[in-house]
């Protein structure tokens, strides 16, 4: 089982640093070559570059009032429930369909009746 992690690119988990800003303040963001590469693929859906989508997610969050004392975890987050919905068929997974052509409400509360959670 671990030989499908093991002998995987070894260069998907370099660290890579990127230099961009958000609301005009210079900010670097060091995440590992993965995660970069589903940035760019979740970006590229939508027509933004990865400094477009980086700056979107930030302001989408601070308006819906997130903590993000740690923002690289949170685009971590963002990567990994990217693949896992493109792998439960909520997102198709050809990259030339945006993601905006998804109905997130919906998605989100078959996710939500799927827990037993209450939808807000």
């Amino acid at each position: 089982m671990c030989e499908l992690f093991i002998k995987a690119d070894a260069g998907q988990w370099q660290s890579r640093t990127h230099s961009l800003r958000i609301d005009g303040v210079a900010t670097s963001i060091r995440i590992e070559a993965h995660f970069w590469d589903t940035l760019t693929e979740i970006g590229a859906r939508d027509g933004m570059t990865v400094a477009q989508l980086i700056t979107r997610l930030w302001h989408e969050a601070m308006d819906a009032d997130h903590d993000l004392g740690n923002f690289t975890s949170f685009l971590r987050v963002c990567c990994a429930r990217y693949h896992a919905l493109i792998a439960a068929g909520e997102i198709s997974a050809d990259p030339s369909v945006p993601i905006a052509d998804h109905p997130a409400r919906d998605i989100l509360a078959r996710e939500t009746a799927r827990r037993g959670l209450r939808v807000n």
